[in-house]
């Protein structure tokens, strides 16, 4: 049974939030999303209703306004501390008022008061925020509304008391006393090929014959139980495309409002010779979330794995697919963290088989989730020469500290690239692409049905490839106009990866209305460059969304600046209080305040305060949550979202007591030797499903045992398993160089009996040989 003092009224009646309505629309690579929640005071006193609620990392918070009765008030950005006192003023002079405020410690939570609502009354709150689409492994773009706030995860002796993540009241998620409608608005330069979502959709609404305009709404009865994922699919998704804005009619010339914004979207294409040549340096540092949230499913539903069984799984492929010639260490953290080695030791068989007898015993057993004290401990580890550090970090995004965790990774960038995965419902947003951003990687997210294998695979794909250095972007526009770049200088191009730039237009030319861009990168000592053309005269009907994500844009790069600097250097927090108000963007030192000044009467005793839940997943053996009820001006509070015993499931997990059924592509897998070959034996006749004898009779007389072992598990993989080829590409490909080193004169003779042994018919080509 749920616990709930603050969660229900004194009648016992539900919470005053009654319905949240989402509206979005997207454009091309971003999206505006419109959130109206309605609120209702059934008690017979004032109220005051607290919302602690996440949105997407990358998002702009940018309207925001309040309607009671009849009355709107659209909110202004202020300085925070001068936003929160005017706030408090209001509701002591018995006006109602409104006020929403980034979290101190993740940029990803916002608080939401809604003060002095009078007995019987109904308002209603709008908030719009701007977002940009995060491109998927398959082309998709992602839009994520998270509906499931996870308990952040405080670390111990962090002040937990002013953030807005310090408040979250929680409920299961399928008891949330409020419901959510959501529709979209589609509209691409290219046509739309499909909608799809993790949650039930009605059908796709085309509005033209080109297909380029679409609607979808979210079926009825969500029961928030997992974060709302729409993933967009258009055709000729690659193609580079411009869109330029018009200026705010209102905003003064030369102002960043006051002037045309241009969005680039790039996907530079590297020529195929350099794509086929992977590496084989480099240091790989698997930093894997050992906490017990951990212990729980990857999606909701009979015969779910659990998180940490399916890390053992992604480490076994990693592990057997790093390339001979390179370094690795596997660390695990909780509320300490243990490393396999004392240092990164060299990959050889020895290590290989090593690491793997520890990877069987890794459990969801170490306690709270603190990230910081392991990266510190790796940074103060010197690289190795020669060795580029990859850092791969594995978490289900649940800490409180984010902001001091990004501020680390960005401190320490010029030694690593961070690919980064954020498994499960609720995994902060903030701080998995955060990282990867930060540390120029890329970050994947898990949920739903994903399986973790896939996605990792992609991101091993990109370390292993030739980094692309020396990146230059060079702006040609006609004479009169003047180009001043809101996007931080691009410092990391992956393959098929999309880089998103925003730059303002200043100043107008006489006749020409044509720009172009220039992207110049080094590539495996080849240089290679990207040309886009693109027309000045601004597209239509796209409102200010391009403005606003520009502005966040240039805020992120300067708040991060000011904490660089501590606060010392002058003039940096103003610039971004002045970028904030003038854009009407939400950022670390402003709020949004709405004052109602209606015929209030000055209140005299204690306003009530509530609580409004955000819904949690929860596994069936976690302790359920506790929250409580207060009045203002009681300085008690259970913040139940920090507190370890309370909301994260931190229990030692205990060892599988049945054996299961093992996959037979990951038994193949684990047979592997680190050096890319097979050795015949039992096990691999096992998995060929054939008597030992029956495998080893057809070999070719001159062919080496190892060799043949070998070929049949290509043939195997090529033959039963082609829809898992993204998890075992790279060590067939470690398998083929391996073949290939043996200088083997009857290879075809091989390929050919292993075809008639197993019944399959694989061409020498196709493995590579």
């Amino acid at each position: 049974m749920v616990n709930c003092c603050g969660l229900i009224t004194v009648k016992n009646e539900p919470v005053p939030l009654k319905s949240i309505v989402v509206e979005v629309s997207v454009q091309g690579h971003v999206a505006t999303v419109s959130s109206t929640l309605q609120y209702e005071n059934q008690e017979q006193s004032p109220l005051e209703a607290i919302f602690v609620f996440p949105l997407p990392g990358e998002a702009a918070v940018c309207r925001f306004s309040a309607k009671i009765g009849q009355t709107e008030v659209v909110a202004e950005v202020q300085e925070k501390q001068k936003a929160q006192e005017q706030y408090d003023d209001a509701l002591s002079s018995g006006q109602q008022a409104f006020l929403l405020e980034e979290s101190d410690e993740s940029p990803d939570v916002f608080k939401l008061s809604v003060g002095s609502l009078p007995p019987g009354e109904k308002a209603s709150v709008s908030l719009d925020y701007v977002t940009e689409l995060a491109v998927q492994a398959d082309d998709g773009l992602r839009l994520c509304l998270p509906a499931v706030l996870n308990p952040r995860y405080q670390p111990q002796g962090s002040d937990s008391g002013s953030g807005g993540s310090a408040q979250v009241s929680s409920v299961p998620a399928g008891s949330v006393p409020y419901s959510l409608s959501l529709s979209a608005h589609v509209s691409s330069p290219h046509p739309i090929s499909r909608v799809e979502s993790n949650c039930p959709l009605d059908p796709l609404n085309y509005l033209n014959t080109e297909k380029t305009q679409a609607t979808v709404s979210l079926a009825a009865g969500h029961q928030f139980d997992r974060d709302v994922e729409l993933l967009l699919y258009y055709q000729d998704t690659h193609q580079p495309t411009a869109i330029v804005e018009a200026a705010q009619a209102s905003a003064k010339p030369g102002s960043l409002m006051g002037d045309p914004v241009v969005m680039l979207s790039l996907y530079p294409e590297f020529p195929k010779d350099v794509m086929s040549s992977m590496t084989s340096h480099g240091e790989f540092l698997f930093v894997v979330d050992r906490s017990g949230s951990m212990e729980c499913p990857m999606h909701l539903g009979s015969g779910s794995q659990d998180r940490i069984g399916s890390a053992r799984e992604t480490l076994l492929l990693l592990l057997k697919s790093l390339p001979m010639g390179c370094y690795f260490n596997i660390i695990g953290f909780g509320s300490s963290y243990e490393s396999f080695f004392p240092k990164s030791v060299e990959y050889s068989q020895k290590t290989m088989d090593e690491a793997l007898q520890k990877v069987k015993e890794m459990r969801a057993d170490l306690g709270g989730t603190e990230i910081l004290q392991p990266l510190k401990h790796i940074y103060s580890q010197p690289c190795l020469p020669d060795q580029p550090r990859q850092l791969f970090l594995f978490t289900d995004g649940e800490v409180g500290n984010t902001k001091e965790v990004l501020d680390l990774v960005k401190t320490n960038a010029g030694s690593h690239r961070c690919f980064s995965f954020g498994i499960g419902e609720g995994a902060s947003t903030a701080l998995i692409s955060g990282v990867a951003k930060q540390a120029r990687g890329h970050a994947q997210f898990i949920t739903g049905q994903d399986r973790m294998q896939p996605k990792v695979m992609q991101s091993l794909r990109f370390a292993l490839q030739p980094a692309v250095v020396d990146i230059s972007v060079k702006w040609n526009v006609p004479k009169g106009v003047s180009v001043n770049p809101l996007s931080p200088p691009i410092r990391v191009v992956f393959q098929g990866q999309r880089a998103l730039l925003y730059a303002q237009l200043t100043g107008e030319s006489s006749g020409d209305t044509e720009g172009s861009v220039t992207v110049k990168y080094s590539l495996a000592k080849q240089p290679v460059e990207n040309q886009l053309s693109f027309s000045l005269k601004p597209t239509e009907n796209t409102g200010m969304t391009v403005h606003r994500l520009g502005a966040r844009t240039l805020i992120q790069s300067l708040e991060v600046e000011e904490r660089e600097q501590d606060g010392e250097k002058e003039g940096v927090k103003e610039k971004v209080i002045e970028l904030s108000v003038q854009s009407g963007v939400s950022s670390a030192f402003t709020a949004f305040i709405a004052v109602h000044k209606g015929d209030g009467e000055a209140l005299h005793g204690p306003l009530l305060h509530r609580h409004v839940p955000t819904p949690m997943l929860y596994h069936s053996s976690m302790p359920m949550l506790l929250s409580c009820g207060m009045t203002r001006c009681s300085p008690m509070v259970i913040a139940c979202s920090l507190q370890k015993n309370i909301c994260a499931p931190d229990f030692d997990s205990p060892a599988p007591t049945s054996k299961p059924v093992r996959d037979p592509l990951l038994q193949l897998i684990s047979l592997q030797k680190a050096s890319g070959s097979w050795v015949l034996e039992a096990a691999l006749a096992e998995v060929l499903v054939k008597t030992e004898e029956e495998v080893s009779k057809p070999k070719p007389a001159q062919v080496d045992q190892e060799v043949w072992a070998t070929v049949l598990a290509l043939v195997w993989l090529y033959g039963f398993k082609m829809e898992a080829q993204e998890e075992w590409q790279f060590l067939a490909m470690k398998a083929v160089s391996w073949i290939q080193a043996q200088k083997v004169a009857s290879v075809s003779e091989c390929v050919q009996a292993g075809n008639t042994l197993l019944g399959c018919q694989v061409q020498k080509d196709t493995l590579g040989l």
